[in-house]
């Protein structure tokens, strides 16, 4: 198997098989750490030119420039702006990305909508139900692209875990879904991070980590509408100034009419980001499913295992499957995050906006506060309404 090098240089004369004749124009509202990888896959992407980046201060946008070009050099190096409203304003920009914090998305998004600019909005897209109602209505409205920022459904690897979870064979019927997607934060970020703070980020972990779990769990259900939820919040604290706590640990369970799922997110364990299917003929494991392990191969598991008994001799018999696609991790024009760009830069091309994204983002926000109001019940199992 080949393995990438430490920084994969990507080789940009290959990259006319992903290019298009036409090329979306971005800018980047706020220069937030994300956007430093988002760079690179704008860059990647083959039909999206970066114009501008804006923070509240010209010498942040600069700074942000000059450090990510250090690294990957975009053709044109993009302009640097200190006010958002400049960036919005501007007629050589047509798709705007949004990494604001979450308490900040609902202002700024309403104006890139009202600007009539395409909408890749950073997850949670607001602090709750109704800002992202009005979100995805105001980009229809405006006859604008929305949608959220989530990596992982963009790798092929999607695809072939739909294809074998589907062949009838591998896990037979559905009956239980499990999600983790947990890393130990040090004690600096729990005192200081933005992700520690109720104002800027009011769902803690379980928007920054559980949206990715929950998420999983109704692509999987191809968006059926759950019967009923169930939150717990398991440790909540927070940053000097913050007004509340916010999760640090939250687990949960939803309820289909055939099908029960968990999910499971912290700032307090350590590292994993499992996904684990269980039917009545095997299961199927993805160890990676929101940050893909570091190589050129994506891959799963699944097990058919086998227990043999013969009457004094009794063994378990592993039998499991490698499933893989031929994807980079990171850093390259195959990659999950280069393939979200592409995609969206097409549809904003296209002028003919997909609502299965606003769709699955409002379902996702409303699963997730639902969530939330469940373990602020003390953990009482609410149905769907």
């Amino acid at each position: 198997q080949r393995i990438l090098r430490a920084r994969p240089e990507t080789n940009f004369e290959a990259l006319p098989k992903f290019m298009s004749n036409q090329t979306s124009r971005w800018g980047i509202l706020g220069a937030a750490g994300i956007a430093q990888k988002n760079w690179q896959s704008l860059r990647n992407a083959g039909n999206a030119e970066l114009v501008a980046v804006a923070s509240r201060e010209v010498s942040k946008s600069q700074e942000f420039i000059d450090r990510c070009s250090a690294q990957v050099p975009h053709p044109q190096s993009p302009v640097a702006l200190g006010d958002y409203d400049e960036l919005l304003a501007r007629e050589d920009i047509d798709a705007i990305y949004l990494p604001l914090p979450t308490g900040l998305r609902h202002q700024w998004a309403m104006k890139v909508a009202a600007a009539g600019k395409h909408l890749l909005c950073e997850k949670p897209c607001g602090s709750n139900m109704e800002q992202v109602e009005e979100i995805t209505a105001a980009c229809e409205d405006a006859g604008v692209q929305f949608m959220d920022g989530v990596m992982f459904m963009h790798s092929e690897r999607m695809n072939k875990i739909r294809e074998v979870m589907e062949d009838g064979e591998t896990i037979g019927s559905l009956r239980r879904i499990h999600t983790q997607f947990s890393f130990c934060a040090p004690e600096e970020f729990l005192q200081e991070n933005i992700r520690m703070h109720s104002d800027l980020e009011p769902h803690g972990c379980l928007g920054d980590l559980g949206w990715y779990t929950l998420r999983f769990i109704l692509w999987v259900m191809n968006y059926e509408t759950p019967k009923s939820v169930t939150g717990r919040l398991l440790n909540a604290s927070a940053m000097t100034g913050s007004p509340k706590q916010v999760p640090t640990e939250f687990s949960g369970e939803v309820l289909f009419e055939k099908v029960s799922a968990s999910f499971y997110c912290s700032f307090l364990t350590e590292h994993q980001q499992l996904a684990h299917l269980s039917g009545n003929k095997g299961n199927l494991r993805v160890d990676d499913f929101v940050l893909p392990y570091y190589g050129n191969r994506l891959g799963f598991t699944a097990s058919n295992s086998i227990f043999d008994c013969d009457v004094c001799d009794f063994r378990m018999e592993r039998r499991e499957t490698h499933h893989q696609v031929e994807e980079y991790a990171s850093s390259h024009p195959s990659a999950q995050e280069s393939n979200l760009f592409r995609i969206f830069s097409d549809l904003a091309l296209s002028g003919q906006p997909d609502p299965h994204w606003p769709k699955i983002t409002r379902l996702t926000q409303k699963l997730m506060m639902t969530c939330m109001e469940s373990a602020e019940q003390g953990g009482t199992e609410l149905s769907w309404s």
